[in-house]
């Protein structure tokens, strides 16, 4: 099952191939060419992809405010974060210009001095220095947004689930309804590996946790899960622990991804009763749109264990 991330509606059926063909080719750079013939067309035939994304863009209208501006206590969190983490990492590679960077976005933050002290409005603010942090070399290069406008959109899907708000007519609030979307029809009598990609892992996390099945590998791709008090110290069952059913976790982060604040998700998270923990490694991708789960897919790092799972 593949279980999407932030961004805009989705059409289902022409995104769960396109995962599948990145993920092929991601097996064939990882020397499984055999497996990936002889598994393609029962992949087609038993993969789901679960879609929630409409449920962003059908407002119920009751305890959360679905705009940006009902984001921005969590968005000021969340940027602080993630500067904070891009901030260790170029000091770790002694990378001044990223520093730079990184210290104009930071000084931009409400509070921190200058122009951004009580001047304009608080998104406006937070979204300038967004704008700035993604002027990072390595994010520059690998960035799929222009500016933090359409950033801050998307990175605020986060907070609106995190938010347990957006109640519909029969009480149900977003985030369980997002959940429930993710685990219909799916048979907990049947072996089962789950693919989520950034908010998706959020969701996978949580979902997983009401699951009555058994999880063979659960893989995490450009997840914001251990992001401190923005995501990690909201996320439900708290203290925080690997979900019981879950067999194998293999968590994967690029260095160029953005919305991975805290990479080190196993730092994090306590065992489950069979003492399972994230492994987490590190991948590195080329060119622009880094926070993609097609880009982690082609990487042979993690199509290769996914492949070898979706054998047995």
């Amino acid at each position: 099952m593949f279980v999407h991330g932030v961004g805009g509606v989705r059409d289902a059926r022409a995104e769960r191939r396109t995962w599948l063909e990145s993920l092929a080719e991601g097996a064939r750079r990882a020397g499984h060419s055999d497996l990936v013939s002889a598994l393609t067309c029962q992949w087609l035939a038993e993969t789901r992809f679960a879609d929630y994304s409409s449920l962003f863009f059908t407002p119920e209208g009751q305890g959360s405010d679905g705009s940006l501006e009902g984001q921005v206590f969590f968005l000021d969190a969340l940027i602080r974060q993630l500067i904070e983490e891009i901030r260790a990492q170029a000091l770790a590679r002694g990378d001044r210009l990223a520093l730079q960077v990184v210290e104009d976005a930071a000084y931009q933050l409400p509070g921190a001095g200058g122009e951004s002290q009580g001047a304009g409005e608080p998104l406006r603010v937070l979204v300038r220095a967004l704008t700035t942090l993604l002027n990072v070399p390595g994010l520059r290069r690998a960035a799929q947004w222009a500016s933090g406008w359409p950033l801050a959109g998307q990175l605020a899907q986060v907070g609106r689930y995190l938010d347990r708000g957006e109640v519909d007519a029969d009480g149900r609030s977003l985030d369980a309804r997002v959940r429930e979307r993710v685990l219909q029809g799916v048979d907990p009598h049947r072996p089962l590996v789950v693919v989520a990609h950034s908010l998706g892992t959020v969701v996978a996390f949580e979902a997983l946790h009401e699951y009555p099945g058994t999880v063979d590998l659960l893989v995490t791709l450009g997840s914001p899960l251990a992001t401190g008090a923005a995501v990690l110290e909201r996320v439900r069952p708290q203290p925080v622990c690997t979900p019981e059913p879950v067999v194998r976790w293999l968590n994967f982060w690029d260095r160029d991804d953005l919305v991975v604040c805290r990479p080190r998700l196993h730092r994090w998270m306590l065992p489950n009763s069979s003492q399972v923990v994230p492994r987490t490694d590190r991948v590195d991708s080329d060119g622009v749109w880094v926070h993609t789960a097609t880009k982690y897919l082609r990487q042979p790092a993690v199509a290769g264990p996914l492949v070898e799972a979706l054998k047995r």
